[in-house]
């Protein structure tokens, strides 16, 4: 029989290189429903929940007993366990609800009864709900900053053209441990350089990642992972008690965080007790809220291929997100992980947080090439920060980027790598030439910057470490170095750390130092004309893409 041309053609398309399966309940390869998932149920006597998701209390694991005890609101339980659960996904696409009055119901609903509820709702009306359950009043976003070799200069001006660029949060992670510091450094002195308030980060190994925030070289922390089966938990990071306390270590601090967690993990670490993917990211969001955690980083994250590949798993996605606001958490929605061949893929995969609009789109985009991406490689790169405004431009919609111009992302970038030159020649740090000042300004990647020795810096690194250096250590070097703006910005971010005010849900730090949140930004939207409405400012910075032509002018 001859072969279909058109089927010859179509086997050869970029789809046909992602992987796909059918679904296997037993070992949890299932996105939602899987028919091993508990039937909603509590029951409470004297404030104790005896019961739960059909499990008397004797029977209870390590993470029932804590989201138990912990996680649902019990003065209303047993009335919103009683409401059908239809009834209450209605009432999240129902204009005439108020976020608040939902809340009353989800916050004190068990894990299955909240997989129940989102399993009402197709994608548009996963959309619709997630454009009122979000937290803050207007979406934002944030970004991987990182290169293959630990590059701080290139760091410096990649964060600078990120904060240019409209992200609100910025990550960055190592390829060599020790170099950590310095790259916690050089991402806080080119943000601040650039655009003062910005929150930035360092993932690490968690003990490390406490240190950089206790030292003043991070403002928050989002990679303390939770997971949803006690075997995959204790193998994977402690308890659900070792993580609320580490919670309460940054908030000691003043220091924002957010759990990470997303659908895929326990089938990824073989642990998933034949349970749907959608079910165990109820509990891992629940373990959250019961830890006094402001917010969680879900979405699948890094486990996004597991998900991708079973029937329905990317609408199951949205669901997880919605779930945690639902929980009246920060939902800070990845969109963080490359997962596809397919241009047309990736781009649906983030449309249901890009269109209705999450308190962070990614977690992170990657503010570099994805050859530089330290994270395994971001869904959106640098090379697509134009296709990511014209998609805002074309659909009216705030995706939380700004178009930039090549001459000012130019001199922010130039600006920010002079600033850490400055910096470690006033700590006697191995220096930066301005060969590498002049790389860093014009770069696009680390393929564009000459080597550093390494040996050299990771000795420094160490040296920095045992002296004890600190955030005032780095204002007082950049404030003798000429680099005064730079210092009084950094100076501000500790004293943010002081007030606390940004450890509310869903914060972030304007350029003009005012916190904004779910307490004082809350999302408000019923319907059309509610809630976050796009400022005509607003408008027209994403409508003014550089390389739009003036009809006028031809």
């Amino acid at each position: 029989m001859p072969k279909s041309k058109r089927f010859e053609v179509l086997n050869e398309r970029p789809i046909h290189k992602d992987g796909f399966v059918t679904e296997w309940p037993e070992v949890g390869f299932v996105a939602t429903e899987s028919p091993n998932d508990p039937v909603p149920s509590i029951k409470v006597q004297n404030g104790i929940v005896v019961e739960m998701d059909g499990k008397t209390r004797d029977q209870f694991d390590m993470i029932d007993v804590f989201i138990a005890d912990t996680a649902i609101r019990l003065d209303n339980a047993e009335k919103a366990m009683a409401t059908p659960s239809l009834d209450i996904a209605r009432m999240m696409v129902d204009i005439n609800v108020s976020r608040d009055q939902v809340l009353d119901y989800t916050l004190s609903c068990t894990p299955a009864k909240l997989t129940e509820i989102t399993n009402q709702l197709n994608i548009v009306e996963i959309m619709m709900a997630i454009q009122k359950m979000r937290c803050r009043a207007y979406p934002s976003n944030q970004c991987h900053t990182t290169n293959v070799r630990d590059n701080p200069v290139l760091l410096a001006a990649d964060a600078a053209e990120g904060a240019l660029r409209g992200f609100d949060e910025q990550e960055t992670t190592v390829a060599v441990t020790r170099y950590a510091p310095f790259n916690a450094i050089a991402i806080l002195v080119g943000t601040q350089s650039a655009r003062p308030g910005i929150l930035t980060q360092c993932s690490l190994e968690e003990a490390t990642e406490l240190q950089m925030g206790m030292r003043g070289f991070t403002a928050y922390a989002e990679t303390i992972s939770v997971y949803g089966t006690e075997n995959v938990f204790m193998d994977g990071d402690d308890t659900p008690y070792s993580k609320a306390f580490l919670a309460s270590c940054y908030a000691s601090r003043g220091m924002k965080m957010r759990f990470t967690s997303g659908t895929g993990s326990e089938v990824q670490m073989g642990f998933a007790e034949g349970k749907s993917m959608l079910y165990l990211e109820a509990r891992c969001l629940a373990i959250t809220k019961g830890a006094g955690v402001q917010g969680t980083q879900n979405g699948s994250v890094s486990c996004i291929g597991v998900p991708a590949a079973v029937p329905g798993g990317l609408r199951t996605v949205a669901a997880e997100n919605l779930l945690s606001m639902m929980l009246d958490l920060e939902s800070t929605t990845s969109n963080d992980q490359t997962f596809t061949h397919s241009d047309l893929r990736r781009s649906v995969r983030s449309m249901p947080q890009f269109l209705p609009g999450t308190d962070f789109i990614c977690s992170g985009y990657a503010n570099e090439p994805n050859y530089d991406n330290m994270f395994a490689g971001s869904n959106w790169d640098a090379h697509d920060f134009d296709d990511w405004c014209v998609i805002q431009r074309d659909m009216k919609v705030d995706a939380g980027l700004r178009p930039a111009k090549e001459e000012e992302v130019v001199k922010a970038r130039n600006y920010a790598a002079r600033a850490l030159q400055g910096l470690f020649r006033e700590l006697g740090l191995p220096p930066i030439t301005d060969e590498e000042v002049e790389a860093a300004t014009y770069a696009d990647g680390s393929n564009d910057m000459p080597q550093r020795n390494i040996n050299e810096d990771l000795k420094a690194v160490e040296d920095m470490m045992n002296r004890g250096t600190n955030a005032v250590d780095l204002i007082r070097a950049l404030d003798k170095a000429g680099y005064q703006p730079v210092a009084e910005a950094i100076f501000g971010m500790m004293k943010q750390r002081i007030s606390g005010d940004y450890l509310h849900t869903s914060s972030l730090v304007t350029k003009d130092w005012k916190v904004e949140s779910a307490v004082n930004k809350p999302n408000t939207y019923q319907g059309p004309q509610t809630g976050y409405q796009m400022s005509e400012e607003r408008w027209n910075e994403i409508k003014a893409i550089p390389w739009a032509v003036d009809p006028k002018t031809i």
